[in-house]
């Protein structure tokens, strides 16, 4: 079986599989190594392999002489947020939005950011080095850790306080559960929270942002004002207005855009997109003199580019979204209250702070499943396909292509004016790019 190596978000594969309990420790050592640090944070989500993963990386770092302060249960963010408070590198045992059965590993450095693809590169090198002869490390529990990570999202609403409003949070059965409604609830919010009771395999099943269909019935069968759906790690956000309506990454990104503006916070007068966001955010921003700046796909990404250009908002129409003067990832939880802060602030409801802002084009994505998505980049007939598409489009569409880089897909995304016409390109599409890559 292929070793699975280091992808756009740290490295993920079948826990107990492909990803092993040996290749977890030998990637604890590679990062001992490599980093070179005293000591590693680490946490992880609530699948069942996650305790199994993170004390198999936690010895591998032990072994490579760094003590380890585990975190336990911690949303990502909150592992970053210990890191850079720490002034240590850490390590996060998730694998966010996919199904229990996956896991993965990804590591930050001492910043709370993660490491760029050359260091990435640099432990993965060294993951069948031996030990170092010499010190060995010790794995230490960190109790308080959770109380610090939830004190440090209160305060970033400055003083303010939610009071009157009711929220409905769904923490998909992961990380958040033990923190988002504590935290809404301290900020003063009337919090009915579901989704709460992890048992290890029903971690995004059925619920949270990438099923928010759950909330969204939610939200309305209480009467509240305003509901959240995280991932499970915590580091998505999805929304839903008091009418059921679902709010993406785009639109919510749309709304902090319009409000740091209007209150001289959005610095630079530019948000940070990556290639996914809809076309409709980038005229919506254009018509309000809102510069876009566009990376490729993943927060890492997002956060490089506003830190090269000093910027302070950027996110995924996924719902990673980046607050750059408060964290160093995206983070649904802080990106949560931030938002029931926006609605509080403004006295308007999130349907009425986000009607009309965006005018989505009619978007598809379909995700092809392939054996080598690697080879997408030499696939010269899909790229002449994907041009002739481009070329009937003109402006009034976008096409994309790209290989995931966490599952065996490659990803094709066609904008254009009807929903009918971008389903058929992405059909053809999809049709070119699997006789291409699996045949």
């Amino acid at each position: 079986m292929t070793r699975p190596g280091f992808g756009t978000d740290g490295v993920r594969g079948v826990a107990n599989s492909e990803l092993s309990a040996e290749l977890a420790v030998a990637l604890g050592r590679a990062a001992a190594r490599v980093l070179d640090a005293s000591g590693f944070v680490v946490g992880r989500d609530t699948r069942e392999s996650s305790t199994m993963l993170q004390a198999a990386l936690s010895a591998g770092m032990a072994s490579g002489g760094a003590d380890v302060k585990d975190v336990g249960v911690l949303p990502t963010a909150g592992v970053a947020f210990l890191a850079e408070r720490r002034g240590l590198p850490a390590a996060m045992v998730s694998a966010s939005h996919n199904p229990y059965r996956d896991n993965g590993i990804k590591f930050f450095d001492a910043a709370g950011v993660k490491l760029a693809p050359d260091v990435e590169a640099q432990v993965e090198a060294a993951l069948g080095l031996p030990p170092r002869a010499g010190r060995v490390g010790a794995v230490v529990p960190e109790p308080g850790a959770l109380m610090e990570y939830r004190r440090h999202l209160v305060d970033s609403i400055e003083g303010r306080r939610l009071g009157g409003l009711h929220v409905v949070v769904d923490c998909a059965n992961g990380a958040a559960s033990a923190v988002a409604p504590d935290v809404l609830a301290d900020a003063g919010a009337r919090v009915d929270a579901l989704c709460t009771e992890p048992d290890g395999t029903n971690i995004n099943e059925g619920c949270g942002s990438t099923r928010p269909e759950l909330l969204a019935r939610e939200v309305v069968a209480r009467g509240a004002d305003l509901g959240l759906a995280l991932d499970g790690d915590a580091d998505r956000l999805v929304a839903v207005d008091h009418t059921g309506a679902i709010c993406d990454g785009d639109l919510l990104l749309a709304v902090f855009a319009v409000d740091l503006d209007a209150r001289g916070e959005l610095t630079g007068g530019a948000v940070v997109v990556t290639v996914m966001t809809n076309l409709g955010f980038r005229r919506a921003m254009a018509r309000r003199g809102i510069s876009v700046r566009e990376t490729p796909v993943g927060d890492r990404q997002v956060l490089a580019a506003l830190d090269e250009n000093g910027l302070a908002l950027g996110g995924e129409q996924s719902g990673h979204i980046v607050f750059r003067k408060r964290a160093t990832t995206g983070d649904g939880v802080l990106t949560g209250l931030l938002l029931a802060d926006t609605v509080v602030r403004s006295g308007r409801s999130l349907a009425e702070l986000s009607d009309g802002l965006v005018e989505r084009v009619p978007q598809v994505l379909v995700n092809v499943a392939v054996r080598e998505p690697e080879r997408l980049a030499d696939a010269d007939g899909v790229w002449e396909t994907a041009a002739e598409i481009e070329a009937e489009l003109g402006e009034s569409g976008r096409v994309l292509l790209r290989a995931s880089g966490t599952e065996p897909l490659v990803r094709v995304m066609v904008e254009a004016p009807t929903s009918e016409a971008a389903a058929h390109a992405a059909g053809r599409l999809a049709e070119v790019v699997e006789t291409a890559l699996t045949g």
